[in-house]
């Protein structure tokens, strides 16, 4: 068997390596934690190995892997090139530099880049909160070109949260309307609440707004928004203590179904 590839994925804090063949169907798993490979078949033995040789470091067991739970088996049926789990933080702005680069000579600095930055300082923090129990999902694409910039998903609830980058400025809002530093006031709030309420519909259940401002100067807020959370990037732990809404279980089963691009091709 040739054609093989390797795609890392998180889960409960691990990394687990995917082996893929070249029709995309999963071939085999290997857990850095219990150093186990898991074929799904025995006769790709060889070459999942020769694959995954790389990766492997120390000892290791090669076996059938555990009997599924129903959203393993959903994961496992899962297109990779459908699969929104592995997209990095920003992964919509970086697919976007890459096409189409800013000029050399720019006498300002691409707005996408500070963007991005924000991005990942925000996804980076989310990541940290997958060990209690935390699934996040970043730059989840919606119909029309928009995108969820996280989708927080655990015991607390769900989160669609959007990244507004205000190094050091002075923000001020007044919903809808945003303003940072001395830029003309936008209607994001209508934004922020839309893409929340795209993914209630996708996922069949309540995605709360949240606006998070990344190291913003001093924030003016004269009368708290409606339905939406606006946070700094530095209160983002706050998510946590929502209360206990969702049970492992649940979490898992949202995260599977939000994690499929095919989801959000109906809103």
């Amino acid at each position: 068997m040739s054609g093989l590839r390797v795609i890392p994925t998180w889960r409960d804090g691990q990394e687990r390596l995917y082996v893929y063949g070249e029709d995309g169907t999963n071939v085999a798993w290997y857990d850095r934690e219990t150093g186990r490979v898991s074929l799904l078949s025995e006769s790709s033995r060889e070459a999942v190995l020769a694959v995954l040789g790389p990766f492997i470091a120390g000892p290791f067991t090669v076996g059938p892997p555990p009997v599924p739970t129903p959203v393993e088996l959903a994961r496992l049926s899962l297109h990779p090139d459908d699969d929104l789990a592995p997209n990095r933080p920003g992964e919509a702005l970086l697919i976007s530099l890459d096409r189409e680069p800013a000029p050399p000579r720019r006498l300002r600095a691409d707005p996408r880049r500070r963007a991005l930055a924000a991005q990942q300082r925000v996804g980076e923090a989310l990541d940290g909160l997958e060990a209690g129990g935390w699934r996040v999902l970043h730059s989840v694409p919606l119909p029309g070109g928009a995108c969820v910039h996280h989708l927080l998903i655990g015991p607390g609830g769900l989160f669609a949260l959007h990244v507004l980058p205000a190094r050091k400025q002075r923000v001020r809002i007044t919903d809808p309307l945003v303003a940072v530093g001395r830029t003309t006031p936008q209607p994001l709030l209508r934004r922020v609440r839309a893409d929340a309420s795209r993914a209630s519909f996708a996922l069949t259940a309540e995605v709360r707004a949240a606006l998070v401002l990344v190291e913003p100067g001093p924030v003016d807020i004269p009368a708290p928004p409606r339905d939406v959370r606006v946070l700094t990037d530095t209160d983002l732990p706050t998510l946590t203590r929502s209360g206990a809404l969702l049970k492992p279980a649940d979490v898992e089963v949202l995260h599977a179904m939000a994690r499929d691009r095919t989801t959000w091709r109906r809103v």
